[in-house]
């Protein structure tokens, strides 16, 4: 193996090879991607594809933003409100712990003490069964109307999520006909002829897989958090029944 290599080293030019190999500057494996000079020299329609995939990302990171001081404020304004609920002793006094807070949980109180006094007079008569509906569906529809201000700007996740892998795949096609047509008109399938168009259909792909991957993450999340706010509206709704029905009671004691 040695006198293999001594004779390829005698080899005439062998000398100036290996001296060209050391003086040529070592080739980067990962050498860096020109997005934006990718991006100024494709065509229109995949510049087109790229901006309302970014302007998707775009509407995607604001929601999450905003979602997130929203759910945690509706949340840690629930979780007071039950604290006070739990400790009140009587409907009334609940509604006087939650009156100058601005919440779900003081709606759906002040609704359930709203419909206990204007069914006050009318309880001893037609009993108690009619006013427990009434405040049930009181807070039913506040609950629901909470659930719905609580899901805006998730359709567009959504959206986003659903449609960017398809609108990346319209600039994939684009891009990958692109370096057909000039192939056909170049007459060679040259590497330098076909690559641009090859390189502009992958890097939309990836503008695509960029934008709804966060959607599907920040939909899945946002989901997630409404859901256990409903949870705690429905134990929100059901302390106040209790206490209701419990103030009932106490009336029919007497």
């Amino acid at each position: 193996m040695r006198r293999a290599w001594v004779f390829v080293a005698l080899l005439p030019g062998a000398t100036l090879a290996q001296e060209g190999a050391q003086d040529a500057p070592p080739v980067p494996l990962h050498a860096p991607v020109p997005v934006v000079e990718m991006m100024a020299a494709a065509h229109w329609v995949v510049q087109l594809v790229s901006l309302i995939l970014g302007l998707g990302l775009f509407a995607v990171v604001t929601i999450l933003i905003f979602k997130l001081g929203e759910l945690w404020l509706a949340g840690h304004r629930l979780r007071m409100s039950l604290a006070a609920v739990a400790g009140a002793g009587t409907l009334e006094e609940a509604g006087q712990r939650l009156g100058g807070r601005r919440c779900v949980g003081a709606g759906m109180a002040r609704a359930a003490v709203d419909e206990f006094s204007l069914s006050f007079q009318m309880v001893a008569q037609a009993g108690s069964a009619g006013v427990k509906e009434r405040v049930r569906a009181r807070l039913e529809r506040i609950a629901g109307g909470a659930s719905a201000r609580l899901r805006r700007g998730t359709g567009v996740l959504a959206t986003v999520a659903a449609t960017a892998p398809f609108i990346g795949l319209f600039g994939t096609v684009w891009g990958i006909m692109s370096s057909f047509l000039a192939i056909s008109a170049e007459g060679t399938t040259n590497l330098a002829v076909v690559a641009p168009g090859i390189a502009e259909a992958l890097l939309v792909t990836g503008f695509g897989l960029v934008a709804a991957i966060p959607a599907v993450v920040v939909y899945n999340w946002v989901q997630r958090r409404i859901a256990a706010l409903r949870q705690g509206m429905a134990d929100m709704a059901v302390a106040l029944e209790v206490l209701l029905s419990r103030d009932l009671d106490r009336r029919a004691a007497r």
